[in-house]
């Protein structure tokens, strides 16, 4: 492989790596220099059936280029398979050094059409299963920085726009938004061993996303951020949350208190009923399902979502 390496001899494990967003993060880190562990537990959208051959396939694309590859077929939402994953890293390469977190399914429904299995499924394969291999990755970083003081380390999550403004699928926004808190407090609590944590919300067409994204929106777009962000030239961005969507890139602000009253002693509900309707009126209004206020000049570069209500399915940008 050939051109710019940033990430020569680093080794990558890319979860839901067997198709879309998740096969141009690991070509891309491939071409960069990166070892890589392909995961691909090979489900349906849903989360239905496996196909163990989509990491194999993926893996045998960056073994043919002249890169350095072996496929995982672990469920991320189960806690051992996903310590497995880890453990394959270093039992293979050594070591892991980058861990995109990507790997996800759909169960599309409204808040009152959605099952108990439609909730717990996708929540245990976004959230849960980002948080496994998020806590078994910084296991081994923990461990690396007290046997031997090597600091460093990049875990790179997926998260989306349904889960930081809150636009549509209740349980991928759920889950969505978790992971978008989950990779704040990484950046917090892995600092001292010289981890960086950051979450990609990326608008990509894949077959998550068909219908959302428009044809130019192709994963490349974010895998190029995903190689930046796992090189040295990312060392000093952490705990942060970029939009990528096509040629669009932007830092999603987190939330921020605003305007605010305070007095001594209790608030009554007649005070507090008195107060917040000028409280809120002086507050900046509910962004639209990208995060643009109203009035704000919004990137000519970034699809138009349309939002179903009502019992239809509605879209979420996806991360497979």
């Amino acid at each position: 492989m050939t051109g710019t390496r940033l990430l020569d001899g680093r080794v990558a494990l890319v979860t839901g790596a067997g198709g879309g967003l998740g096969r141009a993060h690991a070509l891309a880190l491939a071409r960069h220099g990166a070892r890589l562990v392909v995961n691909d537990y090979g489900p349906t959208i849903d989360g239905a059936g496996a196909d163990a051959g989509a990491s194999a396939k993926v893996a045998d694309e960056i073994v043919a280029a002249g890169g350095e590859a072996v496929a995982d077929t672990g469920d991320v939402g189960n806690w051992a398979d996903a310590e497995a994953m880890i453990a394959t890293a270093i039992r293979r390469f050594g070591r892991l050094d980058i861990l995109v977190n990507n790997a996800g399914i759909l169960r599309p429904r409204t808040l009152v059409g959605m099952s108990e299995i439609d909730a717990a499924s996708v929540i245990r394969v976004h959230l849960m299963g980002t948080f496994a291999t998020t806590h078994f990755a910084a296991m081994h970083w923990r461990e690396r920085f007290k046997s031997d003081g090597v600091r460093g380390g990049r875990l790179i999550n997926t998260t989306s726009a349904a889960g930081l403004f809150g636009f549509a699928q209740a349980n991928y926004a759920a889950a969505k938004a978790g992971i978008a808190a989950l990779t704040a407090v990484a950046a917090t609590e892995l600092a001292g061993y010289g981890v960086t944590a950051n979450a990609i919300a990326p608008v990509a067409l894949t077959r998550m996303s068909e219908g959302i994204a428009p044809e130019t929106h192709t994963p490349d777009h974010a895998a190029q951020l995903v190689c930046w962000l796992a090189s040295d030239r990312a060392d000093a961005c952490t705990g942060r949350v970029f939009n990528i969507g096509g040629g669009h890139v932007s830092v999603v602000d987190r939330w921020h208190t605003g305007p605010a009253i305070d007095k001594e002693g209790l608030w009554t509900v007649d005070q507090l009923d008195a107060e917040l309707p000028a409280l809120l009126a002086a507050a900046q209004p509910v962004p639209d399902v990208l995060g643009y206020y109203p009035d704000e000049p919004r990137s000519a570069l970034l699809p138009t979502i349309h939002v179903p209500r009502g019992d239809a399915q509605a879209p979420s940008g996806g991360s497979r």
